[in-house]
């Protein structure tokens, strides 16, 4: 036995799910799942950017369980179970990588997607449409990154950044002329194609949008709370000078910090 730890998972998630198991397991669909596996993968990826690994462990064990309890779900309802699982990721995995597991030569990463991408492609007979397989529960955000990136893959795109960039100058002056009227469901259409068009601007130079975000978040939580710590009166009190000085401060101050933990 080369994995006995993952035998014993899948044995006592089914002993769970048995009648003489769990009652709270029991109940479980993949539909009253569904939360929990978004949260799990969620978590995973909080300790991959903490690079907290003995975290990252955990979290990918809770992962793990997601996977494994969709599957009892799955072979208690006569569906699916988590052999089958694991046969159709193992077949996809050889199919797609014929430089491996084939006699197909390659000599660059950009080959080895490329490669990919007409794979799937084949095995995906069913889609029609270019945009058929982008998963309607992800954020808005990664579901424009994945909207711009398979458009552009048939030549959908821009001629040059300067033409992009101009796209998102408009979109902020169509903006303005909504804002104007006070419509806010026109307002709402408009902002909505500005972040298109910013996401574009990110695709352009290879930066992940959604990563960028997480670290924009981040830095301003960080600032943030740096502002909370040196204030010298509540924040409601403070004036828009006075919270622009206090921001500069902490600027500085969240700065300075981060230097000291590179050192």
């Amino acid at each position: 036995m080369k994995y006995p730890n993952l035998e014993k998972l899948i044995d006592i998630i089914a002993v769970l799910r048995s009648e003489n198991g769990c009652e709270w397991d029991r109940e479980q669909t993949h539909k009253s799942l569904r939360p929990n596996m978004l949260e799990e993968a969620y978590e995973a990826v909080d300790a991959i950017d903490d690079g907290d690994i003995p975290n990252l462990r955990e979290e990918l064990g809770d992962v793990l369980l997601q996977v494994v309890l969709h599957s009892q779900i799955a072979k208690d309802n006569n569906e699916f179970d988590i052999e089958d699982v694991a046969k159709e990721l193992n077949e996809k995995l050889i199919h797609r990588h014929p430089h491996v597991f084939g006699n197909q030569t390659v000599h660059s990463t950009k080959e080895i997607i490329e490669n990919w991408d007409k794979l799937k492609k084949e095995e995906k007979k069913n889609r029609k449409s270019v945009l058929d397989g982008i998963s309607r529960s992800q954020s808005a955000l990664m579901s424009a990154q994945k909207i711009s990136k398979k458009v552009v893959k048939v030549g959908f795109e821009w001629d040059c950044i300067e033409s992009l960039k101009e796209c998102i100058k408009s979109e902020y002056r169509e903006f303005d002329e909504a804002a104007e009227t006070g419509n806010k469901d026109k307002m709402e259409d408009e902002m909505g194609d500005i972040l298109f068009a910013t996401v574009n601007l990110a695709r352009w130079y290879k930066i992940d949008a959604e990563q960028a975000l997480l670290r924009a978040n981040k830095k301003f939580t960080k600032r943030f709370r740096k502002m909370e710590e040196i204030k010298t009166k509540p924040l409601e009190e403070y004036t828009y000078d006075e919270f622009n000085d206090l921001w500069k401060q902490a600027k500085i101050l969240t700065k300075d910090e981060n230097l000291t933990q590179q050192k």
